[in-house]
């Protein structure tokens, strides 16, 4: 008999509907159920495309012994931490305050007031992998509860006093000493890129888009070899491994080896949004070719595997098929033999790093790029992909995550908007038009405002600070690239709603009247996609440009301030926010384009193929500054204006161009 989760929209939710644990959603019925029963409550946190969530899943919640012993002790909670990060936020510091290191699936356990006493991630149903085994957890804390629970309840005091010291000792400390702290983060990210394989650190390894961003940004500021070394690098060497889905494009979640051969095979809307910009910027700034295949191939696999019919994009896929992990993705030397013949197989296998050993499980592999093929060869390797790729799409695909979530939506439009503007290819203004417009129909409340998920006809959870702010960078990104004035409009009621629903001496992760949690989070640092804070500091500068409104450079300015320390001790937990300030450290370049706005789009559109991070464009008709930059013999006319002031008028794209890239002080 299915439980409570099948009336539920989340997919992950849906996952757990026929297993024996009573499971709730999180709400105030489980709450409440808690407090009457006075129970402890157990949540498990997660995600539909989490391998190890399956893990927990098959092996414990689909256990009948385990299931009684859940059912018996706890109120059992299930959350899809892409519906709520802030839960996801709040109960993974706890992990973290505990010495672990947080992840999915998250193991909690709370009073029957959410206050949480004991953390974990996964745990194996028997004592294994150095691991207490699940069963002796439960009833470990089962007994606790009963017998020792002064115990448990001086733990959660504990941790509800670790919250507000953790955000204390994060608004302290000294202001950094270095005079370009944008800059010295960016060097110190290159130094310690692995200077063979690229990337930071060791195994598991992560693409972190936000980091090379930022080396990417200050590069183009001061033109430091090291810096572009380090990015090129990684960009070749993510793109060449089993990161990347070699047939079909896309990036996997991270590799669990230093050389990027092997991924986790998830693959995350987030992650690919932020890596279409990311090469799209690499190629603006290069010229690159390899960088504009790569992101080319991207946004094909994302527009043909993971887009709704109406333009708004699925969360994720999943990294298991047929129960296995990577089944999808790996092949034999047969395999290939067996869709392509002895000949181009041979060929296919060394291009693609296939061996009779594998370097994958039972003895399959996951395609990479890193065999040198002459002219020829090169030559025919698109048609052979191509003939794998239909091959492959009679296995049986991963599950899809078919819910559709703003923030992430958002960060996918600014990587088509960035792709439009490196090459021009309308397909990609369109896709990202039609991903807002999908977010304005089905994502907005009637007060403007957001929804955080929408599936299956249905909106729910109030949006958080990222999806505003990443929905308001997007919108402007939008703007940029086509002059159509209601996404400025709509970009500024976002970041006027981020102002009344989140600032309370800085910014809040929750609105002011959101549900009451133990302790409301602030969330400042960059995940695994930009934080909403440093997002929106992003926002605010831009606006400012446009509209000349000091509150939004104030508040910009008080964020700068506010996390200055911590972003000069733990730069990676700030890159983004070290990118915002790289932004206002400038003197951002405004170009307002008086004139048709037809006009106005040719004349920019040379500006748009160059790599230009700190500069921001507008209609004289749609900004305050514009109100006196006429339009001259009815020709579209550039103004370059730097503090509100502005130089002589332009009306020819290349010396527009010239003028630009002199000012912007590129390379220098």
């Amino acid at each position: 008999m299915s439980n409570r989760l099948a009336q539920e929209s989340s997919p992950y939710l849906r996952q757990h509907a026929d297993n024996p644990v009573d499971w709730y959603p999180w709400g105030e019925q489980a709450l409440r159920r808690a407090r009457a029963e006075d129970k402890p409550i157990r949540l498990s946190l997660g995600y539909a495309a989490c391998h190890w969530c399956h893990v927990m899943a098959h092996e414990s919640f689909e256990n009948p012994q385990l299931a009684r012993l859940l059912n018996q002790h706890f109120v059992n909670i299930k959350v899809d931490r892409q519906e709520r990060p802030d839960l996801d936020n709040l109960y993974q510091q706890a992990v973290q305050m505990m010495g672990l290191g947080g992840g999915w699936p998250l193991t909690a356990f709370l009073t029957p007031a959410g206050e949480p006493f004991f953390a974990g991630t996964y745990f194996p149903p028997e004592d294994a992998f150095g691991r207490p085994g699940f069963a002796r957890v439960l009833l470990a804390l089962s007994a606790a509860w009963r017998n020792d629970r002064a115990q448990l309840l001086h733990n959660a005091a504990q941790l509800l006093r670790g919250y507000h010291l953790l955000e204390t000792q994060l608004l302290a400390g000294a202001a950094p000493t270095e005079a370009d702290p944008p800059a010295a983060a960016a060097r110190q990210f290159a130094a310690h890129t692995d200077p063979l394989y690229g990337g930071l650190g060791q195994a598991p390894k992560f693409p972190h888009p936000a980091i090379y961003d930022l080396i990417l940004r200050v590069h183009q500021r001061l033109g430091e070899p090291a810096l572009l070394a380090a990015l090129q690098l990684t960009l070749a060497r993510m793109a060449g491994g089993g990161l990347y889905d070699q047939l079909g494009g896309g990036f996997a979640r991270y590799c669990v080896d230093q050389r990027w051969a092997v991924p986790h095979f998830e693959k995350m809307l987030y992650d690919n949004g932020q890596l279409v910009k990311l090469y799209a910027d690499a190629y603006r700034a290069t010229g690159q070719p390899e960088w504009r295949r790569v992101f080319e191939d991207c946004i094909g696999y994302l527009l043909r595997d993971l887009s709704h019919p109406e333009g708004g994009f699925y969360a994720s896929e999943d990294a298991d098929s047929e129960g296995e992990e990577g089944r999808f993705y790996a092949w034999t030397p047969a395999q290939l033999q067996a869709v392509l013949g002895a000949e181009d197989a041979a060929l296919a296998c060394r291009a693609y790093g296939v061996t009779a050993t594998g370097n994958f499980e039972g003895g399959s592999s996951v395609l990479q790029r890193n065999a040198e093929l002459d002219a020829a060869e090169e030559a025919q390797l698109p048609a052979l992909r191509a003939r794998l790729l239909a091959a492959r799409a009679q296995r049986v695909r991963p599950g899809r995550d078919e819910n559709i979530l703003c923030g992430w939506n958002a960060l996918m439009i600014q990587g088509l908007c960035a792709a439009y503007q490196a090459t021009g290819t309308s397909a990609y203004l369109q896709a990202a038009r039609r991903a807002a417009a999908f977010i304005q129909a089905h994502l907005t409340r009637p007060d403007g405002g957001l929804y955080r998920a929408w599936r299956e006809g249905r909106a729910k959870g109030t949006g958080f600070l990222e999806d505003y702010a990443f929905l308001a960078n997007a919108l402007l990104d939008l703007y940029e690239c086509a002059f159509e004035r209601r996404h400025l409009t709509r970009a500024t009621r976002l970041v006027e709603l981020i102002l009344e629903q989140f600032w309370d001496q800085g910014l809040y992760f929750t609105p002011h009247d959101g549900e009451a949690l133990v302790h409301r989070p602030r969330a400042p640092y960059d995940q695994a996609w930009p934080s909403g804070t440093s997002s929106s500091t992003f926002a605010l500068l831009r606006l400012f440009e446009l509209s000349g409104r000091t509150l939004y450079r104030e508040r910009a300015e008080q964020l700068l301030s506010m996390y200055a320390a911590a972003a000069a001790e733990t730069p990676s937990g700030f890159a983004h926010l070290l990118a915002a300030e790289d932004f206002a450290r400038r003197g951002p370049l405004v170009l307002i384009i008086a004139g048709p706005r037809a006009a106005a789009r040719a004349l920019v559109q040379p500006l748009l193929r160059r790599y230009l991070p700190a500069r921001v464009l507008a209609c004289a008709a749609d900004v305050p500054i514009g109100a006196e930059r006429p339009a001259l013999v009815g020709q579209a006319t550039a103004y370059l204006c730097r503090e509100h002031s502005c130089s002589a008028p332009l009306t020819e794209a290349a010396a527009l161009l010239e003028r630009c890239l002199e000012l912007s002080g590129e390379g220098q």
